[in-house]
């Protein structure tokens, strides 16, 4: 009689997929960001019409902070709590400081207020799934 030792075989299951509902608030916040970014561009209170330099600033930057956020949404749940709570800092971070960028502020400025609130994301999140991780 000979003697097998097996391992068990560990299923690896899939990391679940967001909903369709979830998926939606990246996509609504990339508009909100790219008309944001328009607005923000005409900053110097010119009631005339928008420039097509503006809409294509406002629809380039909205679609890649959707296609960031989607990213980071379909992806966070490969990476451990800690690199997940400085990736969305690192999002929320470098969108609020190109944001602020655009109000005529200096670079150093908006270099620290893109620091200052990514740094709060980063830790308002890493609380969130540290609490609430499984």
């Amino acid at each position: 009689m000979a003697a097998h030792a097996s391992v068990p075989m560990t299923s690896r299951r899939a990391a679940p997929r967001p909903s369709r509902s979830v998926l939606a608030i990246p996509v609504v916040l990339g508009v909100v960001y790219g008309i944001w970014t328009a607005a923000n561009q005409r900053n110097d209170g010119d009631t005339g019409i928008l420039t097509g330099g503006q809409i294509v600033l406002g629809v380039v930057s909205g679609l890649v902070v959707a296609a960031l956020g989607l990213c980071l949404l379909r992806f966070q749940s490969a990476l451990p709590r800690e690199l997940r709570a400085a990736a969305y800092g690192a999002l929320f971070g470098s969108a609020v400081g190109f944001l602020f960028s655009l109000s005529d502020h200096s670079v150093l400025k908006s270099c620290g207020m893109g620091a200052a609130f990514g740094g709060a994301m980063l830790l308002a999140s890493f609380y969130v799934f540290y609490t609430h991780e499984k």
